[in-house]
């Protein structure tokens, strides 16, 4: 296959806006794709206030704003998929949902593109699998917020094949990102290591160890943590951080990954974060307020 010029972006949320951002501002051609026209348009709200932050900035300049945005085109219908180079998966950390999405993508892009999954955790292989061309399917785990995290996480699948492998890194070159390179185990390098963390304050929370301001102070200014473990939940998503705690137990088998119940309960509530507006803080008012 040749050049890569068009991208499919599937999932205008959090990280699926975040990475047709980026692209756009590469040279990309972008296609977004999500299932609601609310949806697409709360995610192209998104670019456009982070992009004009970074004209604030003099990080990017009004023209290249302007040019990036013009090179986004969203759509309820993944019809518009059938140029494209590469199709990243950008859904919510759920196994059934990403396999259902990468099946209907089959069938919309050309023969030659490639695919890549934005999980945090779950098994390449397993997903690669589940298409037409687990030979061209590969792990591209961008780091939350996209436009200002240097990081990607590359993982082959067991059958991803060298020309992929290439693809992916030329990719990530064009878009400014360092890389990474890591197996296909679960939750890859920096959720093996930062969710059981996150996890582990939850635990201290929940055992009355110190409550949420005292633990995200702690981990602040004695381990020199830009954000507080807690407060990093909360911008991460919790129902994120259960379901890699959940692919880490289940994959791994072993009792240091059993999710704390304190965690299940707030996923339970529907208190997942700041998207939802309350976690382990409460965002309602002008100010965060810890919720224990």
């Amino acid at each position: 296959m040749g050049q890569i010029e068009t991208i499919g972006v599937i999932g205008a949320g959090q990280m699926g806006n975040g990475i047709a951002h980026v692209c756009a501002l590469a040279g990309y051609d972008v296609r977004l794709n999500d299932i609601s026209d609310e949806a697409l348009s709360k995610g192209i709200e998104t670019i456009e206030g982070n992009m004009a932050r970074q004209v604030a900035r003099n990080m990017i300049t009004p023209d290249a704003m302007t040019t990036a945005i013009k090179r986004i085109k969203p759509s309820t219908s993944l019809d518009t998929f059938n140029a494209v180079d590469l199709a990243i998966e950008a859904a919510t950390e759920k196994r059934e949902v990403k396999e259902a999405i990468f099946k209907d993508v089959c069938e919309a892009v050309p023969s030659n593109a490639y695919l890549a999954t934005n999980t945090s955790s779950i098994s390449i292989t397993r997903l690669a699998a589940t298409t037409d061309r687990p030979e061209k399917f590969i792990g591209l785990h961008f780091m939350n917020p996209v436009p200002l995290m240097k990081l990607m996480e590359v993982i082959r699948g067991l059958a991803t094949d060298q020309q992929t492998y290439e693809m992916a890194l030329g990719f990530a070159d064009r878009l400014g990102k360092t890389t990474t390179n890591a197996e296909d185990y679960p939750a890859f390098i920096v959720n093996r290591v930062l969710v059981p963390m996150i996890n582990e304050a939850v635990y201290a929370l929940y055992e009355g160890v110190g409550t949420v301001e005292s633990i995200d102070t702690a981990m602040k200014l004695g381990a020199n943590h830009p954000m507080g473990p807690l407060e990093l939940a909360d911008f991460i998503g919790l129902d994120t951080c259960l379901s890699i705690m959940q692919v880490l137990h289940d994959g791994l088998a072993d009792t240091k990954y059993r999710p704390c119940p304190l965690l299940v309960k707030y996923v339970e509530a529907g208190w997942v974060g700041r998207k939802a507006k309350r976690g382990f803080y409460d965002y309602r008012g002008d100010a965060p307020v810890p919720t224990r």
